[in-house]
């Protein structure tokens, strides 16, 4: 058995799960909705206050998907609970970013024009009073971080100065540079 697919999902109260005929699972919660289609060879059902995810066989295809759609079940309901979010940093002298709204970024990072970035919909932007960290919020956990990676690969950090976008706890390494005539 799956260790993570075997594992009941909690569905807290205030949430609530639709299991439709054609295996699409439906969470809706107090930050919204979503919801996810599965395999027609998993089972989804709701026992009570939980969410089993089981297979038919020990084949290596059902053994995947098993573990997978457990994870992304039990993302949508904590999506839709507590949401997600994930915080990028700017470093470099002069580099900054404004929020123009609550869906739109302007990003001062070294190029001679600024970079906007807009969010879908179902994602929200904050920056920092220091105008160098960004977070980036929403209810899906994948949209979220694609999003992140995104404004990421904008100006990726390079590792003789370390200047760029990275997220908040990311370690560069970093590297020498070249040796001096002795």
């Amino acid at each position: 058995m799956s260790r993570i697919g075997r594992l009941p999902i909690p569905v807290p109260a205030g949430v609530t799960v639709t299991i439709a005929e054609d295996n699409t699972v439906s969470v809706k919660g107090p930050k919204g909705e979503l919801s996810q289609k599965v395999n027609k060879d998993i089972k989804v059902e709701q026992v009570g206050a939980e969410v089993i995810v089981s297979r038919p066989s020990d084949s290596k295809p059902h053994r995947s998907m098993h573990g997978l759609y457990r994870s992304l079940i039990n993302n949508m309901v904590v999506g839709v609970t507590k949401g997600f979010e994930k915080t990028l940093a700017i470093e470099g002298v002069g580099w900054r970013v404004a929020e123009w709204n609550k869906n739109q970024l302007n990003i001062a990072i070294g190029y001679s024009h600024p970079v906007i970035v807009d969010a879908p919909k179902g994602i929200e932007f904050e920056v920092d009073k220091a105008n160098v960290k960004i977070t980036v919020k929403g209810i899906d956990k994948q949209q979220v971080g694609a999003i992140a990676a995104d404004i990421r690969a904008i100006r990726k950090p390079e590792p003789y100065h370390g200047k760029g976008i990275r997220y908040e706890n990311e370690v560069v390494r970093r590297k020498e540079g070249k040796a001096g005539k002795k």
